[in-house]
């Protein structure tokens, strides 16, 4: 029957398609500067505006999918909320200069952009990466509780609801690699029950062919997606999909 809440729904939808319609068709990433002036300045805590609204489908989307992959929910031991870190490395730059984008329109996190700094690896060499943080935010420390079992990063079933076209391409840039005419999404750091969910769950909802294999190491395995099914994945995240990350899926 259709009433007051599904239009509303249906009013809200319409809403969050616009404005990604709005993202995805004038953001050039090469050409980040000039589209700052579409975001509102935030560069201190006291300026955000969104700390106690409900998290839409689109920030959820994103969050979910950087989980998936190199994003992390992070809470300090004795702290009152969460806030979600993302960071690559800085080849990909284009790629988390795009997540910054969408995560400030959206009045996440500090307006200013990330900059390229140094970390120490293993075997002391130099890793140059780029990374930006979320402010804090109560809201997230539901996503921290669901994500973390005593420290470990884990998949929790309500990814079914937020692996959404736009958190699975997230996930794709993330972690996703092109291997012949297919493509693995390296999910070492997660269980076999988990890595087993996820790819029964890519079959699922998108009826992508999958299979779990061995990622080479002890008790690690990634999920492979067929080359079958890469015409099928390509059509469902293209949309949202950079420039420099789209070798994975052509």
């Amino acid at each position: 029957m259709f009433n007051a809440s599904n239009a509303l729904l249906i009013l809200l939808l319409i809403l969050q398609f616009i404005f990604l319609s709005y993202i995805f068709k004038n953001y050039t990433i090469l050409d980040y500067n000039n589209h700052k002036k579409f975001i509102k300045e935030c560069t201190k805590r006291s300026q955000v505006t969104n700390l106690y609204k409900p998290l839409n489908n689109i920030i959820l989307s994103i969050i979910y999918g950087s989980l998936l992959g190199d994003g992390h929910a992070e809470k300090r031991p004795n702290g009152k909320a969460t806030r979600i870190t993302f960071y690559q490395e800085s080849v990909h730059k284009e790629y988390l200069l795009y997540l910054h984008f969408l995560v400030a329109s959206l009045g996440y996190c500090n307006t200013n952009t990330p900059s390229i700094k140094t970390r120490i690896g293993k075997n002391g060499k130099i890793r140059y990466i780029i990374r930006f943080a979320t402010w804090t935010y109560d809201n997230f420390n539901v996503i921290h509780q669901e994500w973390y079992k005593n420290k470990i990063k884990i998949v929790p079933k309500s990814i079914e609801k937020h692996l959404t076209p736009l958190a699975l391409a997230i996930w794709v840039q993330d972690d996703g690699g092109k291997v012949s005419k297919g493509l693995k999404l390296a999910t070492n750091s997660f269980t076999l029950e988990d890595t087993k969910f996820l790819a029964n769950l890519l079959s699922k909802k998108y009826k992508l062919k999958t299979s779990v294999q061995s990622a080479g190491a002890p008790n690690q395995y990634i999920i492979y997606i067929h080359k079958e099914s890469m015409e099928t994945l390509k059509n469902i995240i293209y949309p949202y999909v950079v420039k420099s990350m789209r070798y994975k899926i052509d």
